[in-house]
């Protein structure tokens, strides 16, 4: 997770507990809504990401927000909000989204901030990628994790909406055995959050999920 210089100032007050044992430090339940094009291809994604009430109000307090404590942003407030967790991506950020066909990476383009709220003490914002070349929603496979595994993304089928009667089929991660590989690597070498991007360690703990298209 290399999005945004606010959750990096969030990460730097967690730092202090030491990687390891203590990733993930925030969880994120995503929402995906693929846009087809006219071919009927899909051609962008909404991705709508919902922080869990801890990791919200870090990031509302360390911006001043929601000063009063009822739980509603103000325009202005939402304004300022907007796009917190788009800020700075870098050209090989993958945006934590990770979607392929036929074995290769499907690529997506820049995100565009489109929305955030507050809900019931969660900050829930969405943005939008195009992707760079359309491809068909038939046997895609998605996968949603940042892989230094500081955040720990949710992707269930019900929070997917595909084209058509095309449906989503979640293939869970063994995490005990991404528990394992990560106590490996924890006793081979010091493990620092740029090791855990080299290794992928959130890889392991993604669940798959493979879209399926009916005639």
């Amino acid at each position: 997770m290399r999005h945004c210089s606010v959750i990096a100032l969030v990460a730097a007050l967690l730092a202090w507990a030491g990687p390891g044992l203590t990733h993930p430090h925030a969880f994120v339940d995503v929402g995906l809504r693929f846009e087809t094009g006219e071919d009927g291809r899909i051609a962008a994604v909404e991705v709508t990401w919902a922080y869990d009430d801890f990791f919200s109000l870090l990031i509302l307090e360390d911006m001043a927000l929601d000063g009063d404590g009822d739980g509603a942003l103000t325009e202005a407030e939402r304004a300022r909000l907007e796009g917190f967790d788009l800020d700075n991506w870098p050209e090989d950020y993958a945006g934590d989204l990770h979607l392929e066909k036929a074995g290769a990476p499907v690529a997506l383009g820049p995100p565009r901030a489109d929305g955030v709220r507050l809900a019931e003490g969660r900050i829930v914002s969405r943005h939008r990628r195009a992707l760079e070349t359309p491809v068909a929603a038939a046997d895609l496979v998605i996968r949603a994790y940042d892989p230094t595994y500081f955040i720990a993304y949710t992707l269930k089928p019900h929070a997917i909406e595909l084209p058509g009667a095309c449906l989503p089929e979640v293939e869970p991660a063994d995490r005990e055995a991404a528990q394992e590989r990560l106590r490996d690597a924890v006793e081979q070498e010091e493990v620092t959050e740029q090791s855990y991007e080299m290794l992928q360690v959130g890889a392991w703990y993604a669940d798959t999920v493979r879209v399926t298209c009916g005639g």
